[in-house]
C-alpha cells in the first residue's frame, strides 16, 4: 500500500508541472499569418529624403483622392493638448490598433468631412511614427514628419488649418513600441 501511494505520489510531482506547461502552451497570441512587407510607397515630389522603413500594408481603404502636389513638411511638435474638445466639436474620429510583431505599418484612416486641426492621440501603449499624410479633397498634401520619434500615451495636436480645409484621409508609417499601441485621429471643427 505504501508502494502505490509513493508511486501515485511521485507521478503526480512529475506530470502537474507537464500539465502546467501543456496549459501555458495554448495561451498563445493569435498570429495573423503571413504578412508581406514592402519598401514605403511615395509619390514623386514627396518632402521626406531619408530611408523610409519596409512595412506591412493594411488593406481596406479606398482613398478618393490622390496626392496631387506636396506642401513643404511640417515637423511633428509633440505639443501635448490637455484635454479633447467636447464630443460635439470632434466632426470625426477613428482608431487603429498596432502589435509589436507586425513592426512598421503603413495604415490609412478615412475621413472625408471638413473641419480645422487633427488630433493625434495616443490611447494605449507607446508608438513609433514615421510620418503622417494628410490628403485634402483638392489633392494638396501635407506630410507631418515626426523623424521615427516614439510617443506615449496623450493626446497631441497634429496639424492645423484654419480655414476649415475637407480632409479625404490620412495616411500613417507607425509601430507599436509596447506589446499594443492604439492610435487615434481625431478631426475637430
Amino acid at each position: 500500500m505504501k508502494r502505490v501511494a509513493a508511486i501515485a505520489l511521485l507521478s503526480a510531482i512529475v506530470l502537474l508541472p507537464a500539465a502546467r506547461d501543456a496549459e501555458a502552451a495554448r495561451v498563445v497570441r493569435v498570429r495573423r499569418g503571413h504578412v508581406t512587407r514592402v519598401h514605403v510607397t511615395v509619390r514623386p515630389g514627396f518632402p521626406i529624403r531619408r530611408t523610409l522603413p519596409t512595412v506591412v500594408v493594411r488593406p481596406g481603404v479606398a482613398v478618393r483622392v490622390a496626392p496631387r502636389v506636396y506642401l513643404p513638411a511640417v515637423a511633428f511638435g509633440a505639443v501635448v493638448v490637455a484635454s479633447l474638445p467636447p464630443a460635439n466639436a470632434r466632426v470625426w474620429t477613428s482608431a487603429e490598433s498596432l502589435d509589436r510583431e507586425e513592426g512598421w505599418t503603413d495604415f490609412t484612416m478615412n475621413i472625408d468631412k471638413r473641419g480645422n486641426r487633427l488630433l493625434f492621440d495616443v490611447e494605449e501603449g507607446a508608438a513609433q511614427v514615421s510620418f503622417a499624410e494628410v490628403v485634402f479633397e483638392n489633392g494638396e498634401t501635407q506630410v507631418v514628419d515626426f523623424n521615427d520619434s516614439t510617443h506615449r500615451r496623450g493626446i497631441y495636436s497634429l496639424l492645423d488649418f484654419k480655414d476649415g480645409r475637407k480632409v479625404d484621409h490620412v495616411r500613417f508609417v507607425a509601430k507599436a513600441d509596447t506589446e499594443d499601441a492604439t492610435i487615434r485621429v481625431h478631426l475637430v471643427s
